[in-house]
């Protein structure tokens, strides 16, 4: 009962929050980006936040406690270097561009404008993408949620997560983004107290650090760069280097990744960027080195065979270890405060993503297709029942409780990566990029990565390799030759382009 106050008292924060914003939501621009008013802590902590979901105390924990370092490791540094590089490369630019891009506050705005797309071909295209690959997303946020419920409770899966996702529903339709964006910056510190107590915590229990690195050794390649831990056979298998390319290949999806790229649209000021790119680093690396550290001692406190904390043999079983641990080691109150790092995984990707959906949707297709005219009442009104809708049909795919997060994270991260990755960075970086090899670029890597992981992947051998890669570089491909064919862009987008060039050097 403690527990689920202390959780409850944390929702109820977090619908404070929704109500206060709701209040302060004047125009459609204050709801889908505020205004462009967040401050440099805010931007940071929720772009990270909203970035690593229920994914960074879940399935990369879980990972890790199955396989070892291989898989979990590569992974974690791809997203390292991806995050820096995306913060490094795009964040002042595509602040700056998407301002002079006729204001564009939504990332197919920005494409649009961007190609001056007059017939909004890629702003339909890069909607639905995003109502698509954010609906699956989304399911993920929602299938944490009751995967805690019942391993603390012993609720049952399928109604407390439609009562969670309830929950982040009535808080983002009503706050918007400044809403989903404070709430993040709490969650991101919760998150970040959460999983630094469960592993000092799980590690005085398993005996100190010693214990731990002497288990892990003991695994057969659980330590490896180049091996992985087979948890069925208990033996090492080769690592190869297909699979590290792929655990790297991570990092690419940044560039692509619609709401982290909005947070960079959303900053005061282009100036606050560095600010706001050392605080996003430190957190980010703090947070993936010590969730692979949980899986590492997770599986010591199994072999040890402490009471509360079983051996846990599937992916999606393994996934539920920082529960276990936090459930077993640590004090009723503390624990509901630390389960709440969960839900605030959870709740900062899942607002995130849903803003962004009702953005597509109401600003998008429904005033530039559908009712010009449009008034910011009608547009809000769009954006909060597209919320709901969404949130029903992520509900509907979240319905098998024995889904793994990691891969569904990974089908959603490799098609925004890959659709909508290379493109911006041409956009950004490259004036000679044309509205034709936009929309094949966009087209061909979205389709080749869902193509790749359907049934490419299968045939086995450096076809393992993670959709995201090929599906990037041929989406590159196609935006270079498909430009260079085309004819040269209007002197309007050059001159654009070279104003924002000379703003940033």
């Amino acid at each position: 009962m403690i527990i689920l106050l202390a959780i409850g008292a944390y929702m109820l924060v977090v619908l404070g929050i929704g109500i206060y914003f709701g209040k302060k939501n004047e125009t459609s621009d204050d709801y889908f980006i505020g205004g462009r008013k967040l401050g440099p802590w805010v931007t940071a902590m929720s772009a990270e936040a909203s970035d690593m979901s229920s994914w960074l105390l879940m399935g990369l924990p879980g990972l890790a406690y199955l396989t070892g370092f291989g898989d979990a490791g590569w992974t974690a540094i791809g997203l390292t270097i991806g995050t820096y590089l995306n913060w490094k490369l795009v964040a002042k630019r595509l602040r700056q561009y998407s301002e002079v891009c006729n204001n564009s506050i939504t990332i197919p705005d920005f494409f649009s404008n961007r190609f001056r797309d007059k017939k909004n071909i890629l702003m339909t295209i890069s909607s639905i993408m995003i109502i698509v690959f954010f609906t699956v997303y989304t399911a993920t946020g929602f299938s944490a949620c009751g995967k805690l419920f019942k391993s603390v409770f012993g609720y049952d899966y399928i109604p407390t997560m439609i009562i969670c996702g309830i929950i982040i529903v009535l808080y983002t339709s009503m706050g918007g983004f400044l809403a989903a964006s404070t709430s993040d910056l709490i969650q991101g510190l919760l998150m970040s107290f959460s999983i630094v107590v469960v592993l000092i915590v799980g590690i005085y229990h398993a005996g100190g650090i010693g214990p731990v690195i002497d288990h892990a050794k003991s695994l057969e390649g659980y330590l490896k760069l180049f091996q992985t831990h087979d948890p069925v056979s208990g033996t090492a298998k080769p690592y190869s280097i297909i699979r590290m390319i792929s655990g790297l290949a991570w990092g690419m999806g940044y560039f692509g990744i619609p709401h982290i790229l909005i947070r960079f649209m959303a900053i005061s000021n282009s100036r606050e960027i560095k600010k706001s790119r050392s605080i996003a680093m430190i957190w980010v690396i703090i947070s993936l080195a010590v969730s692979v550290c949980i899986g590492f001692v997770g599986a010591t406190l199994s072999s040890q065979g402490i009471n509360g904390i079983s051996t846990l043999s599937t992916s999606s079983e393994a996934e539920t270890i920082f529960i276990l641990m936090t459930q077993t080691f640590l004090p009723a109150f503390i624990a509901g405060i630390v389960l709440s790092g969960i839900l605030a995984a959870t709740m900062s990707t899942a607002d995130s993503q849903l803003i962004m959906v009702s953005s597509s949707v109401a600003n998008n297709l429904f005033k530039q297709l559908f009712k010009k005219d449009a008034t910011d009442k009608q547009i809000l009104l769009v954006s909060r029942t597209t919320t709901i809708l969404v949130a029903i049909f992520a509900m509907i795919i979240a319905l098998d409780e024995n889904s793994s997060i990691f891969e569904l994270v990974s089908y959603a991260w490799s098609g925004f990566g890959a659709a909508f990755g290379p493109l911006i960075l041409f956009s950004l970086f490259w004036k000679r990029t044309t509205l034709k090899g936009a929309i094949s670029g966009m087209v061909g890597g979205g389709l080749l990565s869902i193509t790749w992981s359907l049934w490419i992947s299968k045939l086995g051998g450096i076809f393992e390799v993670y959709e995201l890669l090929p599906a990037f570089i041929f989406s590159s491909l196609l935006i270079f030759i498909v430009s260079l064919i085309d004819e040269k862009p209007s002197d309007e987008i050059v001159k654009e382009f070279d104003s924002v060039k000379n703003s940033t050097v």
